[in-house]
């Protein structure tokens, strides 16, 4: 019973980290899209964003990071039989590279909060759709656990990339339609 509740909270844990990993790369194109603004506006919306972005990085996103890994390293402590299995490995990569993928995360953040602005917005859309294909991955693999299946998931998820990477660029194109 010990492993399900665990499991539970695991996942709850899993979609708070995930939802303030995509809302973080929001505040960061807002606040990249805020610097190229005239005076007043630019400076209020930037300590807007600052503010917004701490509260979720350090409230939400890096505490459900934290609680993630220790309950992943409890659900493995409880059901060690899991690294015998192919698929745990290629989740366990994954994941490892989520974690590479938050911080960097953070890196952009010290580099926002410190108003030193080395991405586009539109170069943060592209970063932000790399959350989902984590999340897509690690949903896939651990759900159906095959070799064979995951290697479909990851055809999947190649065409997947290639339909965000598309609609990125569709949408960028709308939105420069409909400033001019």
């Amino acid at each position: 019973m010990l492993f399900l509740y665990l499991k539970a909270l695991h996942v709850i844990f899993i979609v708070t980290w995930f939802a303030g990993l995509f809302y973080i790369i929001r505040i960061f194109i807002y606040q990249v899209e805020a610097n190229a603004k005239d005076e007043p506006g630019r400076s209020i919306l930037i300590a807007e964003y600052k503010r917004n972005g701490r509260r979720l990085w350090f409230g939400i996103t890096w505490p459900s990071a934290v609680i993630t890994l220790i309950l992943g390293i409890l659900l493995v402590w409880e059901m060690p039989y899991f690294l015998q299995q192919p698929y745990m490995h290629v989740k366990l990569g994954m994941v490892f590279l989520l974690y590479v993928y938050h911080f960097v995360c953070h890196t952009i953040y010290r580099q926002l909060q410190a108003d030193t602005y080395k991405y586009s917005s539109q170069q943060l859309r592209v970063w932000n759709e790399v959350a989902t294909l984590f999340l897509v991955g690690i949903v896939f693999i651990i759900i159906l656990k095959s070799t064979l299946s995951m290697l479909w998931g990851f055809v999947g998820l190649v065409i997947f990339t290639l339909v965000l990477l598309l609609a990125i660029r569709i949408y960028k194109k709308i939105r420069e339609k409909d400033e001019t």
